[in-house]
């Protein structure tokens, strides 16, 4: 695997599965910065258990066509609130978060007050490699999870008389 395919899979990277240790890859939305992908998670935001805490995570990104085509390891640094980094990073990351309240700096105000983890995703060279796909369709039961939806009956204004 070329480093080329790595760099153009994550420049045009929005969404990347990240999976840290033995867990599960969890989708992830993302902003490519300089060669490395950048990822907010925690209150208010979404949901990536070990990410903020990891030295290395395994990050797997598609193509143009939606396909699975890089699996590569990373190294996974986390930025300080109020650091340099911090303050250059977060109002653009902001700009790119869909539907928030307020303005770009409050939200990244936010994200400091609130706790929530920037974390900076970097590919090491050596470890990454082409996907080895099966030739079965892949498809897994999906996990358990509280966010369920109860089905209701459909609501009927007038009772449907037969003749």
């Amino acid at each position: 695997m070329t480093s080329a395919v790595l760099d153009e899979a994550v420049k045009k990277a929005a969404l990347a599965w990240v999976s840290v240790g033995d867990g599960p890859a969890l989708g992830v939305w993302c902003m490519p910065l300089d060669g490395s992908l950048i990822v907010v998670s925690g209150p208010g935001e979404q949901h990536a258990p070990g990410l903020a805490e990891a030295s290395a995570a395994t990050v797997r990104l598609r193509g143009d066509n939606g396909g699975l085509i890089v699996v590569a390891e990373m190294a996974v640094t986390r930025l300080t609130p109020g650091g340099e980094e911090w303050n250059e990073i977060a109002p653009q990351l902001a700009q790119k978060r869909l539907n928030a309240s307020g303005t770009f700096d409050e939200l990244a105000a936010r994200w400091a007050a609130d706790g929530c983890a920037i974390v900076r995703l970097t590919p090491s060279e050596q470890d990454t490699t082409a996907p080895d796909l099966p030739s079965g369709s892949g498809a897994a039961v999906p996990r358990e999870t509280p966010a369920r939806v109860e089905t209701r009956r459909p609501f009927k204004l007038h009772r449907v008389r037969k003749s």
